[in-house]
């Protein structure tokens, strides 16, 4: 199983934020501090400002701040939100199923029943536990690391 880059990217985005507390935070900045796409960032925010993790801010000195404590965001609900296609197999969809197998397959049960334990499992943490011990400053020191040799070349 494979998360897609929507759901990789909404929990970079949300990581960058939880180490960058109370500060509004541009999308240039966290495309830049990860070097992915700016582009497909946007609609990684719309996602998460949908499913209220985020809270857009308008205007010239807009960007994003979370909309709810580190505590209160739990991991397997990112990924279940972020996620486009939690369909493991074919058969998980009914509409495009083509399977002959389907009717009499004990394998999507199991599946779905994996599937919901990763969940539940992800479900467990929250991204306070990513940034506890030491985590925030650690992904803060790194991110303005990872920033600093952009700026220097836009200087």
């Amino acid at each position: 199983m494979q998360l897609s880059l929507h759901a990789d990217y909404a929990l970079r985005v949300l990581v960058y934020l939880g180490s960058h507390p109370g500060r509004v935070v541009s999308t240039n900045e966290i495309s830049s501090a990860y070097s992915i796409s700016k582009h497909h960032l946007v609609r990684v925010v719309q996602t998460l400002s949908e499913h209220r993790y985020v809270e857009i801010r308008a205007g010239r000195s807009g960007g994003m701040i979370l909309a709810r404590n580190p505590e209160a965001i739990r991991l397997g609900d990112v990924v279940r939100d972020a996620e486009p296609n939690m369909r493991l197999l074919e058969c998980f969809d009914r509409a495009t199923n083509t399977c002959v197998i389907a009717p009499v397959c004990t394998l999507r049960g199991m599946l779905r029943q994996a599937l919901s334990a990763f969940l539940e499992t992800l479900n467990r943490y929250t991204l306070a536990d990513i940034l506890k011990d030491g985590g925030r400053e650690k992904l803060a020191t790194l991110f303005q690391i990872s920033v600093k040799p952009e700026a220097v070349l836009n200087s």
